[in-house]
Protein backbone atom coordinates (compact mmCIF):
# COMPACT_ATOMS: atom_id res chain seq x y z
CA UNK A 1 0.00 0.00 0.00
CA UNK A 2 3.21 2.01 -0.76
CA UNK A 3 2.22 6.26 -0.72
CA UNK A 4 -1.44 5.48 1.33
CA UNK A 5 -1.83 5.17 4.87
CA UNK A 6 -2.52 1.52 5.49
CA UNK A 7 -4.53 1.72 9.17
CA UNK A 8 -5.85 4.92 10.89
CA UNK A 9 -9.33 7.02 11.11
CA UNK A 10 -8.00 9.65 9.17
CA UNK A 11 -11.67 11.98 9.36
CA UNK A 12 -12.63 10.59 5.92
CA UNK A 13 -16.50 10.53 6.85
CA UNK A 14 -15.51 13.34 9.90
CA UNK A 15 -14.53 16.31 7.80
CA UNK A 16 -15.21 18.64 10.82
CA UNK A 17 -12.42 17.49 12.64
CA UNK A 18 -10.21 15.97 9.49
CA UNK A 19 -7.40 18.35 10.61
CA UNK A 20 -3.84 17.87 11.58
CA UNK A 21 -4.31 19.79 14.69
CA UNK A 22 -7.22 17.71 15.90
CA UNK A 23 -5.48 14.68 15.07
CA UNK A 24 -2.09 15.95 16.83
CA UNK A 25 -4.54 16.82 20.22
CA UNK A 26 -7.41 13.47 20.34
CA UNK A 27 -5.56 11.05 17.77
CA UNK A 28 -4.27 7.40 18.72
CA UNK A 29 -1.04 9.25 19.20
CA UNK A 30 -1.74 11.60 21.45
CA UNK A 31 -3.46 9.28 23.66
CA UNK A 32 -0.63 6.86 23.69
CA UNK A 33 1.54 10.32 24.42
CA UNK A 34 -0.78 10.61 27.55
CA UNK A 35 -0.88 7.31 28.84
CA UNK A 36 3.08 7.53 28.81
CA UNK A 37 3.50 10.99 30.09
CA UNK A 38 1.48 9.46 33.26
CA UNK A 39 3.94 6.89 33.58
CA UNK A 40 6.61 8.56 33.37
CA UNK A 41 5.14 11.17 35.71
CA UNK A 42 4.41 8.65 38.43
CA UNK A 43 8.00 7.46 37.77
CA UNK A 44 9.55 10.83 38.26
CA UNK A 45 7.30 11.67 41.51
CA UNK A 46 8.54 7.56 42.97
CA UNK A 47 11.81 8.87 42.30
CA UNK A 48 11.15 12.31 43.84
CA UNK A 49 9.88 10.98 47.15
CA UNK A 50 12.68 7.79 47.52
CA UNK A 51 10.69 5.32 46.65
CA UNK A 52 12.50 4.54 43.37
CA UNK A 53 16.03 4.06 42.83
CA UNK A 54 17.94 7.15 41.94
CA UNK A 55 18.05 7.23 37.72
CA UNK A 56 14.53 5.54 37.15
CA UNK A 57 13.07 8.87 36.45
CA UNK A 58 15.02 9.58 33.33
CA UNK A 59 14.99 5.92 31.88
CA UNK A 60 11.41 5.72 32.06
CA UNK A 61 11.07 9.34 30.39
CA UNK A 62 13.33 7.94 27.64
CA UNK A 63 11.43 4.72 27.26
CA UNK A 64 8.26 7.07 26.95
CA UNK A 65 8.69 8.24 23.64
CA UNK A 66 5.46 7.21 21.28
CA UNK A 67 7.25 6.84 18.22
CA UNK A 68 8.36 3.92 19.51
CA UNK A 69 5.18 1.95 20.21
CA UNK A 70 2.96 0.21 17.13
CA UNK A 71 -0.01 1.83 17.47
CA UNK A 72 -1.79 -0.70 15.78
CA UNK A 73 -0.05 -3.94 17.62
CA UNK A 74 -0.90 -2.12 20.96
CA UNK A 75 -4.84 -1.80 20.02
CA UNK A 76 -5.31 -5.20 18.78
CA UNK A 77 -3.67 -6.48 21.88
CA UNK A 78 -5.65 -4.30 24.12
CA UNK A 79 -8.34 -6.63 23.47
CA UNK A 80 -6.75 -9.16 25.66
CA UNK A 81 -7.21 -7.54 28.36
CA UNK A 82 -10.25 -4.60 27.57
CA UNK A 83 -7.63 -1.16 27.57
CA UNK A 84 -4.44 0.04 25.64
CA UNK A 85 -2.84 0.38 29.26
CA UNK A 86 -2.20 -3.35 29.30
CA UNK A 87 -0.48 -4.21 26.14
CA UNK A 88 1.33 -0.86 26.22
CA UNK A 89 2.93 -1.49 29.71
CA UNK A 90 4.40 -4.46 29.11
CA UNK A 91 6.47 -3.00 25.73
CA UNK A 92 7.06 -0.14 28.09
CA UNK A 93 8.49 -2.22 30.53
CA UNK A 94 10.55 -4.05 27.59
CA UNK A 95 11.97 -0.68 26.33
CA UNK A 96 12.58 0.28 29.78
CA UNK A 97 14.82 -3.01 30.57
CA UNK A 98 16.81 -1.87 27.31
CA UNK A 99 17.48 1.23 28.00
CA UNK A 100 18.52 0.84 32.12
CA UNK A 101 22.11 -0.08 30.75
CA UNK A 102 23.55 1.02 33.79
CA UNK A 103 21.64 -1.88 36.13
CA UNK A 104 19.43 1.10 37.97
CA UNK A 105 16.49 -0.88 38.53
CA UNK A 106 14.07 1.63 36.34
CA UNK A 107 11.53 -1.17 35.90
CA UNK A 108 10.45 -0.85 39.77
CA UNK A 109 9.76 2.12 39.02
CA UNK A 110 6.94 1.31 36.24
CA UNK A 111 3.01 1.55 37.33
CA UNK A 112 4.11 0.52 40.59
CA UNK A 113 0.99 0.78 43.13
CA UNK A 114 -1.56 1.65 39.79
CA UNK A 115 -3.84 0.33 38.13
CA UNK A 116 -4.76 0.65 34.80
CA UNK A 117 -7.84 3.29 35.06
CA UNK A 118 -5.43 5.31 36.80
CA UNK A 119 -3.53 5.87 34.02
CA UNK A 120 -6.21 5.95 31.39
CA UNK A 121 -8.43 8.16 33.62
CA UNK A 122 -5.25 10.85 34.34
CA UNK A 123 -4.06 10.23 30.20
CA UNK A 124 -7.73 11.10 29.01
CA UNK A 125 -7.51 14.12 31.40
CA UNK A 126 -4.63 15.08 29.95
CA UNK A 127 -5.83 15.20 26.48
CA UNK A 128 -8.78 16.73 27.35
CA UNK A 129 -6.57 19.57 28.92
CA UNK A 130 -4.19 20.08 25.78
CA UNK A 131 -7.57 20.31 23.71
CA UNK A 132 -9.21 22.79 25.67
CA UNK A 133 -6.29 25.06 25.71
CA UNK A 134 -6.42 24.82 22.10
CA UNK A 135 -10.54 24.98 21.57
CA UNK A 136 -10.48 28.17 23.58
CA UNK A 137 -7.70 29.87 21.88
CA UNK A 138 -10.15 29.66 18.85
CA UNK A 139 -12.58 30.34 20.81
CA UNK A 140 -10.90 34.05 21.96
CA UNK A 141 -10.12 34.14 18.05
CA UNK A 142 -13.78 33.91 17.10
CA UNK A 143 -14.72 36.16 20.37
CA UNK A 144 -12.42 38.86 19.36
CA UNK A 145 -14.02 38.75 15.63
CA UNK A 146 -17.63 38.75 16.91
CA UNK A 147 -16.98 42.01 19.35
CA UNK A 148 -15.63 43.74 16.13
CA UNK A 149 -18.82 42.58 14.53
CA UNK A 150 -21.09 44.19 17.44
CA UNK A 151 -19.40 47.48 17.46
CA UNK A 152 -18.99 47.86 13.86
CA UNK A 153 -22.71 46.98 12.66
CA UNK A 154 -24.24 48.18 16.05
CA UNK A 155 -26.45 50.51 13.66
CA UNK A 156 -26.57 48.34 11.28
CA UNK A 157 -30.76 47.43 11.03
CA UNK A 158 -31.99 44.19 9.76
CA UNK A 159 -35.22 42.43 10.84
CA UNK A 160 -35.63 40.56 14.04
CA UNK A 161 -36.88 37.28 13.16
CA UNK A 162 -39.40 35.05 16.02
CA UNK A 163 -40.84 31.92 14.56
CA UNK A 164 -39.33 32.32 11.32
CA UNK A 165 -41.41 35.20 10.67
CA UNK A 166 -40.39 38.92 10.52
CA UNK A 167 -40.76 40.38 14.35
CA UNK A 168 -38.93 43.66 15.16
CA UNK A 169 -36.46 45.79 13.45
CA UNK A 170 -33.07 44.38 14.93
CA UNK A 171 -29.45 45.36 14.21
CA UNK A 172 -26.74 43.12 13.02
CA UNK A 173 -24.28 44.39 16.02
CA UNK A 174 -26.70 42.74 18.54
CA UNK A 175 -26.83 39.80 16.67
CA UNK A 176 -23.09 39.13 16.73
CA UNK A 177 -23.36 40.10 20.54
CA UNK A 178 -25.48 37.47 21.25
CA UNK A 179 -23.43 35.23 19.05
CA UNK A 180 -20.34 36.54 21.25
CA UNK A 181 -22.14 36.28 24.52
CA UNK A 182 -23.45 32.38 23.89
CA UNK A 183 -20.07 31.20 23.13
CA UNK A 184 -17.91 33.63 25.88
CA UNK A 185 -20.45 32.29 28.46
CA UNK A 186 -19.77 28.69 26.87
CA UNK A 187 -15.93 29.17 26.89
CA UNK A 188 -15.75 30.69 30.44
CA UNK A 189 -17.55 27.66 32.06
CA UNK A 190 -15.21 25.61 30.43
CA UNK A 191 -12.19 27.13 31.13
CA UNK A 192 -13.47 27.37 34.88
CA UNK A 193 -13.31 23.19 34.97
CA UNK A 194 -10.80 21.59 36.62
CA UNK A 195 -9.12 18.50 35.16
CA UNK A 196 -7.95 15.81 38.02
CA UNK A 197 -5.84 13.48 38.43
CA UNK A 198 -6.86 9.83 38.91
CA UNK A 199 -5.33 7.91 41.63
CA UNK A 200 -6.95 4.98 43.53
CA UNK A 201 -5.31 1.68 43.45
CA UNK A 202 -7.28 -1.77 41.87
CA UNK A 203 -10.11 -1.22 43.78
CA UNK A 204 -10.17 2.70 45.07
CA UNK A 205 -8.68 1.83 48.49
CA UNK A 206 -5.10 3.30 47.66
CA UNK A 207 -3.92 -0.28 49.85
CA UNK A 208 -1.21 -1.19 47.28
CA UNK A 209 -0.13 3.03 47.53
CA UNK A 210 -0.60 2.47 51.66
CA UNK A 211 1.73 -0.34 51.87
CA UNK A 212 4.22 1.08 48.88
CA UNK A 213 4.52 4.47 51.46
CA UNK A 214 4.73 3.22 54.95
CA UNK A 215 6.89 0.90 54.50
CA UNK A 216 8.94 2.28 51.64
CA UNK A 217 9.07 -1.07 49.70
CA UNK A 218 11.88 0.15 47.14
CA UNK A 219 14.12 1.26 48.86
CA UNK A 220 15.02 2.68 52.87
CA UNK A 221 14.07 6.59 51.75
CA UNK A 222 11.40 8.07 54.21
CA UNK A 223 7.71 7.41 54.50
CA UNK A 224 5.22 9.85 53.22
CA UNK A 225 1.11 8.60 52.14
CA UNK A 226 -0.23 7.82 49.10
CA UNK A 227 -2.77 11.38 48.95
CA UNK A 228 0.87 12.97 49.20
CA UNK A 229 1.98 11.18 45.97
CA UNK A 230 -1.58 12.00 44.33
CA UNK A 231 -0.80 15.60 44.44
CA UNK A 232 3.14 15.09 43.31
CA UNK A 233 1.73 13.78 39.89
CA UNK A 234 -1.42 16.41 39.37
CA UNK A 235 1.63 18.90 40.09
CA UNK A 236 3.82 16.67 37.76
CA UNK A 237 1.43 16.94 34.79
CA UNK A 238 0.14 20.02 35.12
CA UNK A 239 -3.65 18.49 36.40
CA UNK A 240 -5.62 19.38 39.27
CA UNK A 241 -5.21 17.63 42.90
CA UNK A 242 -8.05 14.99 43.94
CA UNK A 243 -9.09 14.94 47.46
CA UNK A 244 -9.97 11.48 46.79
CA UNK A 245 -10.30 8.59 44.05
CA UNK A 246 -13.23 9.53 41.42
CA UNK A 247 -12.44 6.06 39.80
CA UNK A 248 -16.50 5.42 40.00
CA UNK A 249 -17.60 9.18 40.54
CA UNK A 250 -17.82 10.49 37.14
CA UNK A 251 -18.73 14.22 37.56
CA UNK A 252 -15.01 14.88 35.86
CA UNK A 253 -15.53 13.11 32.55
CA UNK A 254 -19.40 14.16 32.80
CA UNK A 255 -18.62 18.07 33.64
CA UNK A 256 -15.88 18.09 30.79
CA UNK A 257 -18.28 16.66 28.50
CA UNK A 258 -21.16 19.26 29.36
CA UNK A 259 -18.57 21.99 29.23
CA UNK A 260 -17.28 20.89 25.82
CA UNK A 261 -21.07 20.70 24.56
CA UNK A 262 -21.82 23.91 25.75
CA UNK A 263 -19.34 25.27 23.83
CA UNK A 264 -20.14 23.37 20.70
CA UNK A 265 -23.92 24.40 21.21
CA UNK A 266 -23.00 27.71 21.00
CA UNK A 267 -20.97 27.60 17.56
CA UNK A 268 -24.38 25.60 15.87
CA UNK A 269 -26.21 28.49 16.83
CA UNK A 270 -23.82 30.96 14.93
CA UNK A 271 -23.74 28.30 12.11
CA UNK A 272 -27.27 27.89 12.18
CA UNK A 273 -27.86 31.64 11.78
CA UNK A 274 -25.29 31.89 9.32
CA UNK A 275 -26.79 29.00 7.30
CA UNK A 276 -30.00 30.89 6.98
CA UNK A 277 -28.85 34.36 6.22
CA UNK A 278 -26.50 33.26 3.33
CA UNK A 279 -29.63 31.52 1.40
CA UNK A 280 -29.44 33.67 -2.08
CA UNK A 281 -33.16 35.18 -0.97
CA UNK A 282 -32.19 36.38 2.10
CA UNK A 283 -28.44 37.40 1.20
CA UNK A 284 -27.47 38.99 4.23
CA UNK A 285 -23.81 37.16 5.02
CA UNK A 286 -21.44 35.68 3.09
CA UNK A 287 -19.02 32.70 4.28
CA UNK A 288 -15.03 33.64 3.44
CA UNK A 289 -14.24 32.35 0.30
CA UNK A 290 -11.21 30.13 -0.44
CA UNK A 291 -10.15 28.23 -3.26
CA UNK A 292 -12.27 24.85 -3.79
CA UNK A 293 -14.09 25.29 -0.99
CA UNK A 294 -17.97 25.50 -1.35
CA UNK A 295 -17.88 23.75 -4.63
CA UNK A 296 -20.36 21.22 -6.37
CA UNK A 297 -19.60 17.72 -7.71
CA UNK A 298 -22.71 18.90 -10.60
CA UNK A 299 -23.31 23.08 -10.28
CA UNK A 300 -20.25 25.23 -10.98
CA UNK A 301 -22.05 28.03 -10.16
CA UNK A 302 -22.87 27.33 -6.44
CA UNK A 303 -20.82 28.46 -3.83
CA UNK A 304 -21.90 26.38 -0.61
CA UNK A 305 -21.60 27.54 2.89
CA UNK A 306 -19.30 24.56 3.89
CA UNK A 307 -17.88 25.89 7.29
CA UNK A 308 -21.02 25.91 8.83
CA UNK A 309 -22.34 23.11 7.53
CA UNK A 310 -19.73 21.32 9.38
CA UNK A 311 -20.03 22.76 12.03
CA UNK A 312 -23.67 22.36 12.51
CA UNK A 313 -22.84 18.45 11.60
CA UNK A 314 -20.96 18.49 15.01
CA UNK A 315 -23.79 20.45 16.67
CA UNK A 316 -25.77 17.89 15.83
CA UNK A 317 -23.79 14.85 17.26
CA UNK A 318 -22.36 16.66 20.24
CA UNK A 319 -25.35 16.50 22.73
CA UNK A 320 -25.97 12.94 21.80
CA UNK A 321 -22.05 12.16 23.02
CA UNK A 322 -22.34 14.40 26.00
CA UNK A 323 -25.45 12.10 27.08
CA UNK A 324 -23.10 8.84 26.39
CA UNK A 325 -20.89 10.13 28.91
CA UNK A 326 -23.89 10.50 31.31
CA UNK A 327 -25.24 6.80 30.81
CA UNK A 328 -21.71 5.71 31.36
CA UNK A 329 -22.02 7.31 34.74
CA UNK A 330 -24.99 6.23 35.49
CA UNK A 331 -24.23 2.83 35.37
CA UNK A 332 -20.96 2.47 37.08
CA UNK A 333 -21.56 0.13 38.74
CA UNK A 334 -19.00 -1.56 41.65
CA UNK A 335 -15.95 -0.39 41.95
CA UNK A 336 -14.68 -1.44 38.42
CA UNK A 337 -17.54 -1.34 35.66
CA UNK A 338 -18.08 -3.73 33.09
CA UNK A 339 -18.57 -1.82 29.98
CA UNK A 340 -19.74 1.74 30.89
CA UNK A 341 -15.89 2.96 31.75
CA UNK A 342 -15.09 1.75 28.24
CA UNK A 343 -18.46 2.96 26.78
CA UNK A 344 -16.72 6.50 27.88
CA UNK A 345 -13.24 6.72 25.73
CA UNK A 346 -14.57 6.69 22.17
CA UNK A 347 -17.27 9.28 22.99
CA UNK A 348 -15.31 11.61 25.23
CA UNK A 349 -12.60 11.76 22.36
CA UNK A 350 -14.99 12.20 19.51
CA UNK A 351 -16.85 14.77 21.48
CA UNK A 352 -13.42 16.72 21.74
CA UNK A 353 -12.64 16.43 18.51
CA UNK A 354 -15.64 17.75 16.99
CA UNK A 355 -15.44 20.99 19.53
CA UNK A 356 -12.06 21.37 18.47
CA UNK A 357 -12.50 21.20 15.01
CA UNK A 358 -15.77 23.27 15.37
CA UNK A 359 -14.18 25.96 16.96
CA UNK A 360 -11.72 26.12 14.27
CA UNK A 361 -14.19 26.64 11.49
CA UNK A 362 -16.25 29.05 13.09
CA UNK A 363 -12.73 31.15 13.63
CA UNK A 364 -12.33 31.48 10.41
CA UNK A 365 -16.38 31.98 9.42
CA UNK A 366 -16.21 35.00 12.13
CA UNK A 367 -13.06 36.82 11.02
CA UNK A 368 -13.82 36.36 7.17
CA UNK A 369 -17.57 37.23 7.64
CA UNK A 370 -19.40 39.05 5.02
CA UNK A 371 -22.10 41.36 6.00
CA UNK A 372 -24.60 43.01 3.54
CA UNK A 373 -26.22 46.08 5.16
CA UNK A 374 -28.27 46.68 2.12
CA UNK A 375 -29.31 43.20 2.06
CA UNK A 376 -30.52 43.20 5.11
CA UNK A 377 -32.17 47.19 4.36
CA UNK A 378 -34.22 45.53 1.52
CA UNK A 379 -35.33 42.49 3.99
CA UNK A 380 -36.44 44.58 6.59
CA UNK A 381 -38.67 46.83 4.03
CA UNK A 382 -40.02 43.30 3.23
CA UNK A 383 -42.33 44.24 6.17
CA UNK A 384 -41.89 47.88 6.06
CA UNK A 385 -44.12 50.04 8.48
CA UNK A 386 -46.15 46.86 9.91
CA UNK A 387 -42.67 45.98 11.59
CA UNK A 388 -43.61 48.98 13.80
CA UNK A 389 -47.25 47.97 14.82
CA UNK A 390 -45.90 46.99 17.98
CA UNK A 391 -44.53 50.65 19.29
CA UNK A 392 -47.07 51.89 17.10
CA UNK A 393 -50.01 50.71 19.25
CA UNK A 394 -48.31 51.25 22.18
CA UNK A 395 -48.20 55.23 20.92
CA UNK A 396 -51.50 55.63 19.56
CA UNK A 397 -53.80 53.58 21.52
CA UNK A 398 -54.26 56.32 23.97
CA UNK A 399 -54.90 58.82 21.53
CA UNK A 400 -58.16 56.51 20.08
CA UNK A 401 -60.38 56.75 23.55
CA UNK A 402 -62.60 53.80 23.86
CA UNK A 403 -65.79 53.97 21.60
CA UNK A 404 -64.09 56.36 18.81
CA UNK A 405 -64.61 54.93 15.30
CA UNK A 406 -61.46 55.23 13.08
CA UNK A 407 -61.18 54.26 9.38
CA UNK A 408 -60.81 50.58 10.30
CA UNK A 409 -64.78 50.52 11.44
CA UNK A 410 -64.14 49.63 14.91
CA UNK A 411 -65.93 50.97 17.87
CA UNK A 412 -63.89 49.77 20.32
CA UNK A 413 -60.87 50.54 22.31
CA UNK A 414 -57.75 52.48 20.68
CA UNK A 415 -55.51 48.79 20.75
CA UNK A 416 -58.73 46.83 18.88
CA UNK A 417 -58.92 49.54 16.17
CA UNK A 418 -55.18 48.92 15.70
CA UNK A 419 -55.69 46.04 15.43
CA UNK A 420 -57.54 45.80 12.79
CA UNK A 421 -56.22 48.14 11.10
CA UNK A 422 -53.21 45.43 10.63
CA UNK A 423 -55.56 42.83 9.99
CA UNK A 424 -57.11 44.85 7.38
CA UNK A 425 -54.20 45.74 5.99
CA UNK A 426 -52.40 42.01 5.68
CA UNK A 427 -55.57 41.18 3.26
CA UNK A 428 -54.10 43.21 0.58
CA UNK A 429 -51.56 41.40 -1.75
CA UNK A 430 -48.30 41.32 0.14
CA UNK A 431 -46.66 43.43 -2.43
CA UNK A 432 -49.48 46.40 -1.55
CA UNK A 433 -49.37 45.35 2.35
CA UNK A 434 -46.89 47.96 3.68
CA UNK A 435 -48.73 51.02 1.56
CA UNK A 436 -52.10 49.76 2.33
CA UNK A 437 -50.57 50.07 6.38
CA UNK A 438 -49.44 53.03 6.06
CA UNK A 439 -52.54 54.74 4.43
CA UNK A 440 -55.06 52.68 6.86
CA UNK A 441 -53.04 54.48 9.55
CA UNK A 442 -53.30 57.84 8.51
CA UNK A 443 -57.02 57.33 8.00
CA UNK A 444 -57.59 55.91 11.31
CA UNK A 445 -56.14 58.68 13.47
CA UNK A 446 -57.12 62.10 13.03
CA UNK A 447 -54.23 64.49 12.27
CA UNK A 448 -55.23 66.76 15.06
CA UNK A 449 -53.77 63.47 17.49
CA UNK A 450 -51.04 62.40 15.29
CA UNK A 451 -48.54 64.62 13.47
CA UNK A 452 -47.51 63.59 9.96
CA UNK A 453 -44.20 63.90 11.59
CA UNK A 454 -44.78 61.53 14.81
CA UNK A 455 -46.10 59.63 12.68
CA UNK A 456 -43.04 59.38 10.54
CA UNK A 457 -41.06 58.75 13.59
CA UNK A 458 -42.96 56.23 14.44
CA UNK A 459 -42.91 54.12 11.23
CA UNK A 460 -38.89 54.79 11.00
CA UNK A 461 -37.54 51.48 11.94
CA UNK A 462 -34.40 52.74 13.79
CA UNK A 463 -36.62 54.45 16.35
CA UNK A 464 -37.56 51.54 17.72
CA UNK A 465 -34.77 49.39 18.71
CA UNK A 466 -35.50 49.50 22.16
CA UNK A 467 -32.06 48.81 24.31
CA UNK A 468 -30.09 46.76 21.27
CA UNK A 469 -27.18 48.97 21.41
CA UNK A 470 -27.16 48.70 25.57
CA UNK A 471 -27.53 45.34 25.65
CA UNK A 472 -24.38 44.59 22.42
CA UNK A 473 -22.45 47.14 25.18
CA UNK A 474 -23.54 45.24 28.63
CA UNK A 475 -22.37 41.62 26.34
CA UNK A 476 -19.31 42.91 25.63
CA UNK A 477 -18.46 44.52 28.81
CA UNK A 478 -19.42 41.48 30.98
CA UNK A 479 -16.36 39.33 28.67
CA UNK A 480 -13.64 41.73 28.59
CA UNK A 481 -11.20 38.43 28.36
CA UNK A 482 -12.95 37.51 25.49
CA UNK A 483 -13.67 41.07 23.53
CA UNK A 484 -9.81 41.74 22.85
CA UNK A 485 -7.48 39.50 20.74
CA UNK A 486 -4.47 38.53 22.46
CA UNK A 487 -1.08 37.12 20.67
CA UNK A 488 -2.16 33.62 22.64
CA UNK A 489 -5.25 33.19 20.36
CA UNK A 490 -2.73 33.40 17.72
CA UNK A 491 -2.58 29.46 16.18
CA UNK A 492 0.44 28.91 14.18
CA UNK A 493 1.26 25.88 11.57
CA UNK A 494 -2.56 24.64 11.57
CA UNK A 495 -4.21 23.52 8.29
CA UNK A 496 -7.32 22.90 8.33
CA UNK A 497 -9.14 20.66 5.12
Amino acid sequence: MTGFQAAGDVGLLSPVSASPLVAALTGDRAVLAAILAVEAGWAAVLEQHDLAPAGSAAVVAHAADASRYDLADISRRAQGGGNPVIPLLADLRTQVKALDTAGAGAGKAVHTSLTSQDVLDTALMLVARNTVEALLADVKGTTAALARLAEQHADTLCAGRSLTQHSLPFTFGLRAAQWFQGLAAAARRLEALELPVQFGGAAGTLAAGTVLTSKAGLTSGPATDPFALSDALATQLGLAAAPAPWHTNRLAVTSLGDGVASVVDALGKIAADVLFLSRPEVAEVAEPRAPGRGVSSAMPQKQNPVLSVLVRSAALQAPGLAAQLHLAAATFNDERPDGAWHAEWPALRQLLALALGAAGHVRELAEGLQVFPDGMRRNLDLSGPLLLSEGVTAAVAPLLPAGDAGAAGSNGDGKQQLQAVVNKALQAPPAEQAATYRRLLRDAVPADRLSDARLEELLDPASYLGQAAEISRRILAAFPDFALTSTETDRNGDSRG
